[in-house]
């Protein structure tokens, strides 16, 4: 059997260029060639997980299947691949440290001076190969999080370096580099690249190829200017300039020969690319029939002066799945929810959409304003999809505003509502109370059984669902007669009857207004988009509105 080969994926110049999609689509590639591949995700932050970082500063928090609170690649590598990945495939800084101080305090080191070379990259090295044995992978690829040169990753690049010294022929080193271009010049500048690469080398390490990150696509003249300066040859510089969408990434690199070039690396035999399934769904994304317009209402989106879609980014890749799969272009708007409730934005304008969203968060920002637009989508028959929090937001909305319970809320925002509709789950009132918080929710995959003739049940087709779970708060039992006696129906329950999961109205009376405890947006996929979304962009689709410049 072939000695397994192994990817690092690293970052020059700057962060925030691309690295987890440029890890996805190098995978995607060599998948589509017939290699097994499995991806992993290296973050340098002392955070033993990614649950309780904060979405505005480091983006969504992704749900593995097994439960694991992940950094957003790691669900961008089973969009891209299709695959299920555990959590063996994602390592943090703390999650590393923490396991060697465990095994330091159980004697499993036999009396050694545990330090932090060679102990620390060695146990990055057992679960890089830990995890490629798990997925009997021919390939495995390794993204190190943050950029060459920060003293954080300088443990990470001493694996691979290891790793390299070890087994020459079945270590490759990628490198994405920014190429900027300077307004008051105009010129490609390749010098920022010639830095990261010196300084990947400092670090022991020669990056085999090289991608070149920038607004257009590079040139001839600049791809020989870095093969001369960082060592590589030219061809072996791939041009990634921006586009339109992620998924337009592999057949850009594809374009310029990226998996013969990976199999010449690492010494593989060349095969034929079938990316012919991934051609059709982004030539479908490009040429929809027709606009489906989307609200998402949420509280994650400011960052200063800017916009961070990053928070919801598996929210709004599964829109954009289901949208083209309904051949619609899709145009999203991202509405921050305090503006609701302060008044700065008047319910009226979401007469404009086809749409409304409200995503999964925590805490009390924003949550009036989630609950006028909640009121507003039921009474004005606008189709509504809540997630997480936008379906607990439903049941309070009902409760207040329908069965009169006055003052209904959920005890994460008020302790001492009169009528504590959705309220902390038996099994985390403990975690609650002792402050307890990181990694203690309900997390990960549980069934779920739908009721018959419901419109979850027909979006989906079968009775009984597995979903991705990520909440400490749940629909308070003592409430649901009340609470349906409005007209919610909790169509989706777990098996032993205690828990809802999914509430929804009727479709007598409502196009579309349903809500989901668990998270579907983490098991949609470009080419198997998740049928709720599913159901949710063709209710939008069907409804008519006016779009005013």
């Amino acid at each position: 059997m072939a000695a397994p080969k192994y990817i690092f994926v690293v970052g020059g110049v700057m962060s925030g260029i691309g690295k987890g999609v440029a890890t996805s689509s190098i995978g995607l590639i060599l998948k589509s060639k017939g290699f097994k591949v499995t991806t992993l995700k290296i973050d340098p932050y002392i955070n033993v997980d990614a649950g309780t970082m904060n979405p505005t500063e480091h983006g969504e928090v992704f749900v593995l299947e097994d439960g694991y609170e992940t950094d957003q690649d790691m669900g961008n590598y089973e969009r891209f691949l299709n695959e299920t990945l555990p959590s063996i495939n994602y390592m943090t800084t703390g999650r590393v440290y923490q396991e060697i101080i465990r095994r330091e305090r159980n004697l499993e080191y036999g009396g050694k001076n545990v330090e932090v070379v060679p102990h620390v990259p060695l146990e990055v090295i057992r679960r890089i190969k830990t995890a490629q044995e798990a997925a009997k992978a021919d390939i495995t690829l390794v993204e190190v999080g943050g950029t060459i040169g920060e003293y954080q990753s300088i443990i990470f690049l001493e694996a691979a370096r290891m790793m390299k010294q070890e087994a020459p022929a079945d270590v490759a080193v990628v490198m994405l580099s920014y190429v900027p271009i300077p307004n008051n010049i105009g010129e490609m500048k390749t010098k920022p690249t010639q830095y990261a690469s010196r300084e990947l080398n400092s670090a022991g390490l020669q990056a085999d190829v090289i991608l070149a990150r920038a607004v257009v696509p590079i040139d001839a003249k600049r791809k020989e200017k870095i093969a001369t300066f960082c060592n590589v040859r030219p061809e072996r510089v791939i041009s990634a300039p921006d586009v339109d969408s992620i998924y337009d990434v592999p057949l850009n690199y594809e374009k310029d020969g990226m998996g013969d070039i990976i199999c010449d690396v690492l010494g593989l035999e060349r095969r034929p690319t079938d990316l012919s399934q991934w051609t059709a769904f982004v030539e479908k994304s490009k040429n929809g029939n027709g606009e489906v317009h989307i609200a998402v209402v949420g509280k994650y989106f400011d960052t200063g002066d800017f916009v961070l879609a990053d928070s919801y980014i598996s929210v709004l890749e599964s829109l954009k799945h289901a949208a083209y799969y309904s051949d619609k272009k899709l145009k999203i708007s991202y509405l921050g929810a305090k503006n609701f409730e302060n008044g700065t934005l008047a319910l009226e304008e979401l007469q404009k959409y086809n749409g409304i969203l409200i995503p999964g968060g925590f805490g009390e920002t924003g949550i009036e304003g989630k609950l006028k637009v909640i009121q507003y989508a039921r009474e004005q028959k606008i189709p509504y999809f809540g997630l997480c929090y936008g379906m607990q937001l439903m049941v309070v909305e009902s409760a207040r505003n329908v069965a009169a319970l006055v003052g209904a809320n959920t005890t994460e925002i008020n302790k001492d509502t009169p009528y504590p509709v959705i309220a902390v789950m038996e099994s985390q009132k403990e975690n609650v109370e002792k402050g307890n918080m990181g990694g203690t929710m309900r997390l990960g995959s549980y069934p779920c059984i739908l009721k018959e003739g419901s419109v979850a049940a027909t979006a989906y087709g079968k009775k009984e669902i597995i979903e991705r779970h990520r909440h400490r708060y749940e629909v308070n039992p003592q409430y649901i007669p009340q609470v349906e006696a409005t007209g919610l129906v909790f169509s989706g329950r777990s098996p032993d009857g205690v828990l809802m999961e999914i509430a929804e109205l009727t479709k007598e009376q409502h196009p579309f207004f349903l809500g989901t405890q668990f998270h579907p947006e983490f098991l949609s996929r470009p080419l198997d988009p998740h049928p709720l979304f599913k159901a949710f962009i063709k209710a939008a689709s069907e409804k008519e509105v006016e779009i005013s410049g």
